[in-house]
């Protein structure tokens, strides 16, 4: 179950315009995953770079990265991406009734 601090942390994640380029291209490739090199490629952004922002992804728990041999592959945590939906959405449209503390 998401927390405020971990939604938190997972929409400061995605709210960077390379990252958000780098989850959706993993959000198009599936279960598969896809590794950095061809992330890179695809992206045209230099390894280094791109490691920064893949970091990020795993930290905030979006992105988790297995290694396999030399290969590093990369595949999006599908659960905590929903997760951050449904914390958005949780409580949609139940309404806001403030009281007089509210406004104070």
């Amino acid at each position: 179950m998401m927390t405020q601090a971990s939604t938190a942390l997972a929409l400061a994640a995605l709210g960077h315009d390379t990252r958000l380029g780098i989850f959706r291209l993993l959000v198009r490739t599936g279960h598969d995953g896809m590794n950095v090199g061809d992330i890179g490629q695809h992206l045209g952004m230099a390894p280094s770079t791109l490691s920064h922002h893949l970091g990020t992804l795993v930290e905030a728990g979006l992105v988790t990265q297995e290694r396999q041999g030399r290969l590093i592959l990369n595949r999006v945590d599908y659960d905590v991406m929903n997760q951050t939906l449904a914390f958005l959405t949780a409580e949609c449209c139940v309404g806001v009734k403030l009281t007089q503390e509210d406004a104070a």
